[in-house]
C-alpha cells in the first residue's frame, strides 16, 4: 500500500505544544502541499493525522484538496514509529496520506526504506507498506 508520509507545515512557537497553530506562512505551505498531493496520479483516498493542532490543520487542507475523508489517529502523535504507522493503516485500502512530526517522519522512512529523505516542514515522501 502506498502511503504519502507528510510533515506538518510551519507552526508558531508557543505552549502548550499540542495547541500550536500554523503560522500564516504555514497555512500557505499546507495549501501548497495539499495541491501537490491532489495532483498525484494516485491521490490519497484517506487522510490520517496526528491529534496535534498543527498536524490537523495541515491534514484538513489535504483532505479538502483531495476530497478524502480525514481521521485523527493518536498513534501519529510525536513518537510515532513505522510499526505504529503500519497498525494505523491496517485494513485500509490506499493510497493514504498521513500527517505527523519530526523526527518521526525521517525515522519511519529510514526504517522502511533504509534512507532518510529529510523532512522540511510541509514536505512529503511516498513509501510502500507491505500488506
Amino acid at each position: 500500500m502506498r502511503v504519502y508520509l507528510c510533515r506538518h507545515a510551519q507552526a508558531v512557537s508557543s505552549d502548550p505544544d499540542e495547541l500550536r497553530p500554523l503560522t500564516p506562512g504555514g497555512c500557505e505551505q499546507a495549501r501548497a502541499l495539499a495541491v501537490s498531493i491532489a495532483a498525484l496520479p494516485e491521490p490519497p483516498v484517506l487522510v490520517l493525522t496526528s491529534p496535534l493542532l498543527r498536524a490537523r490543520q495541515t491534514a484538513e487542507e489535504i483532505a479538502r484538496a483531495t476530497g478524502a475523508p480525514l481521521r485523527v489517529e493518536p498513534v501519529l502523535a510525536p513518537g510515532a514509529s513505522a510499526e505504529a504507522l503500519a497498525a494505523a493503516v491496517a485494513g485500509e485500502t490506499g493510497p493514504i496520506a498521513t500527517v505527523g512530526h519530526q523526527p518521526d517522519c525521517s525515522e519511519i522512512v529510514l526504517a522502511l526504506t533504509g534512507t532518510d529523505p529529510g523532512f522540511a516542514v510541509a514536505s512529503m515522501a511516498a513509501v510502500e507498506l507491505s500488506a
